[in-house]
């Protein structure tokens, strides 16, 4: 089920993005995602639009919208390719008409997702925060 993110969920979305963060990046160093844990969970969860989704009452995945972009879709590295992270991508797809979205281009699984999704890319960008580079990608509806 998806549902929206409450706040005695942050803390759970905050653990699921950690470890989510590790497995995917691993070309970023682990103290880096450390740092900002409390970023995560004080400053960009709570101004975003979030949803969880949950099962048998643990939440197994979430993702954020802020301004037109999604900046965060993350899924429990246990519960990775069980199609939990395309439901959520649906969830807001079929409430907005067009989105925006980062992924580092050495993170090739999670570009081809989107790809996969229907985003393209529209270019290149270096990120302010780790100086790693990232496609910038959009979808719309037809």
């Amino acid at each position: 089920m998806i549902r929206s993110l409450r706040l005695d969920d942050v803390d759970n979305a905050v653990s699921i993005w950690f470890s989510a963060s590790i497995k995917a990046h691993d070309f970023i160093s682990e103290a880096y995602w450390s740092s900002q844990k409390r970023n995560m969970r004080d400053v960009y969860l709570p101004n975003c639009e979030s949803w969880v989704y949950e099962s048998a009452g643990s939440i197994l995945g979430f993702v954020s919208y802020y301004e037109g972009s999604i900046p965060a879709i993350f899924v429990d590295p246990k519960s990775q390719s069980c199609g939990i992270g395309t439901q959520l991508l649906n969830h807001v797809k079929d409430k907005y008409s067009e989105l925006t979205l980062t992924v580092y281009s050495e993170n090739e699984k999670t570009h081809q997702f989107y790809r996969h999704h229907g985003f393209i890319d529209l270019s290149k960008c270096i990120c302010e925060h780790t100086g790693k580079e990232q496609f910038k990608m959009c979808w719309a509806k037809f």
